[in-house]
C-alpha cells in the first residue's frame, strides 16, 4: 500500500526550485539572495576566497547570511589563482586601493581580470551537480561602467556558454536581477526585503571598520544616503556622497 503523504512530500521536494547564489558577503549578493528567496528558490550559497584583502570578514558575513537565508548548502572555494595572476589592487598588496572617483569612466585598479567568468563557471558546476535551475549574481549597472565582466552582454553570452557546455537535460539560467539597477535601487529593494545589511561587508581595504572612502564604500554609503537610511556597519569616515 502506497503512502500518499510520503509520495506527495517526495514529489514536492524533487520539484522545489533551487538556485546557486554567489554570496560574497557584500550588500549586492545579500540582496540577490533575498530576491532569489522571494522568487521561491531554495538557496545553495557559493562563497569564493581569492586572496582579496578583506576575505576573512567577507567569509564571516557570507556564513552569517547563509544561515539567515536558511541555505540548503554553503560551499566555500579558495581560488587563489586569481591572486597569483594579480593585476588588481584587491589581491596585490603592492598596489594601492584608490579613493573613490565616482565620475570616472576608467576601469579601476580594483578590477580582478575576468573574475566573474571564473566565479560563474564554478557556480554553474555547483548548480549542475545539485540540480539547480539558476545562478544568481549581484552585479549592477554601476559595476559595468567600470568592470567589463558585469555588462548585460557578458551575462547573456555566458548563458549561451552554459547551454552549450552542460548536459542536454540541464537548464541553468544566469540571473543578474540588478544589471540595469543602481546601487540605490538595490538598497531600496533590500530594505523592502528586510536584508540584514549589518551582516554584510563591502570595503575593499579594511576588515573593520570600513574605510568609507574606497569605491565600494562610497557607492554603498551613497545608496543608503539616497534612500535616507543609515548604513548599519561601522566606518572610519562617513563622507556625504548623496545625490544633489
Amino acid at each position: 500500500m502506497t503512502d500518499d503523504t510520503t509520495d506527495t512530500a517526495t514529489a514536492d521536494a524533487s520539484s522545489a526550485k533551487r538556485a546557486v547564489v554567489l554570496l560574497s558577503g557584500g550588500m549586492d549578493s545579500a540582496t540577490a539572495a533575498a530576491v532569489a528567496r522571494d522568487r521561491g528558490y531554495e538557496i545553495y550559497a557559493l562563497h569564493t576566497s581569492y586572496g582579496q584583502r578583506t576575505e576573512d570578514r567577507e567569509l564571516e558575513c557570507a556564513r552569517r547570511l547563509a544561515e539567515e537565508f536558511a541555505a540548503a548548502d554553503f560551499l566555500r572555494l579558495e581560488t587563489d589563482h586569481l591572486a597569483a595572476i594579480g593585476a588588481s589592487s584587491l589581491t596585490d598588496e603592492e598596489m594601492a586601493v584608490e579613493d573613490a572617483d565616482m565620475e570616472s569612466d576608467e576601469i579601476p585598479t580594483s578590477y580582478v581580470p575576468f573574475r566573474n567568468a571564473n566565479l560563474l563557471a564554478m557556480a554553474v558546476s555547483y548548480a549542475e551537480a545539485n540540480d539547480c535551475g539558476a545562478v544568481f549574481i549581484g552585479a549592477h549597472s554601476e559595476d559595468f561602467s567600470g568592470y567589463p565582466d558585469c555588462r548585460p552582454a557578458f551575462f547573456e553570452a555566458f548563458e549561451d556558454v552554459v547551454d552549450v557546455g552542460t548536459k542536454p537535460e540541464t537548464e541553468i539560467s544566469i540571473e543578474a536581477p540588478f544589471v540595469e539597477w543602481s546601487k540605490t535601487d538595490i538598497a531600496e529593494r533590500g530594505v523592502e526585503l528586510e536584508v540584514h545589511y549589518e551582516h554584510t561587508w563591502s570595503c575593499y581595504r579594511e576588515n573593520e571598520p570600513a574605510c568609507g572612502t574606497c569605491d565600494a564604500c562610497a557607492f554603498r554609503l551613497q545608496a543608503f544616503q539616497n534612500i535616507g537610511v543609515r548604513d548599519p556597519i561601522e566606518y572610519a569616515e562617513r563622507p556625504s556622497y548623496a545625490d544633489e
